[in-house]
C-alpha cells in the first residue's frame, strides 16, 4: 500500500465521495453537494492508495478556539487498517488549540475515544430529519 495524503478538493471525484459515505452508512447527498461542503470547510483530508481514494474527512472551525468534524470514512475494505485514524491525526494537526465536537454513528464511539474524544453530558442536536436521526439512534 502506497498512501498519498491531500489537503485540497482539486481533482477529488465526488461521485467517490458520495458512495463511500453509502458504502459505511453515513448520511450523503448528491456529488455536487458534497463538493459544496468540502470545498467551504476549513480543514479536509484525502487518503489515497496509490491513485485510489480511501478515506476522507473534514472539519469546519473558526480558526481560533472551536471546530468540528464531519464526513470522516473509509472504504470498507480498508478498516482496521489505521486510515481512519490518519485522517484524524492529519485533520486534528490543523485545529491545534481548538475544542473540536463530532457526533459518531451509533457503534462507532469506541474508535473516536481511542483518537482522545470523550462522551459530551450536554450535547444538543437540531436535525433537519429529527425522525430519521431517532431512527437511527443519534438523538433520544
Amino acid at each position: 500500500m502506497t498512501i498519498e495524503i491531500k489537503y485540497d478538493c482539486n481533482e477529488i471525484d465526488w461521485n467517490l465521495v458520495a458512495s463511500i459515505l453509502k458504502q459505511v452508512g453515513m448520511a450523503h447527498h448528491a456529488p455536487e453537494i458534497h463538493a459544496k461542503a468540502f470545498q467551504a470547510s476549513h480543514t479536509k483530508v484525502f487518503i489515497f492508495d496509490d491513485d485510489k481514494m480511501i478515506g476522507f474527512g473534514r472539519a469546519l472551525s473558526d480558526g481560533a478556539y472551536q471546530a468540528a468534524i464531519y464526513d470522516c470514512a473509509v472504504l470498507p475494505e480498508y478498516q482496521g487498517q489505521k486510515i481512519g485514524s490518519l485522517i484524524m491525526e492529519h485533520i486534528l494537526k490543523h485545529l491545534e488549540g481548538c475544542n473540536v465536537i463530532l457526533y459518531a454513528a451509533p457503534g462507532k464511539e469506541g474508535f473516536y475515544q481511542k483518537q482522545g474524544f470523550s462522551r459530551m453530558k450536554t450535547g444538543m442536536a437540531k436535525f433537519i430529519s429529527e425522525q430519521v436521526m431517532q431512527d437511527k439512534g443519534f438523538i433520544e
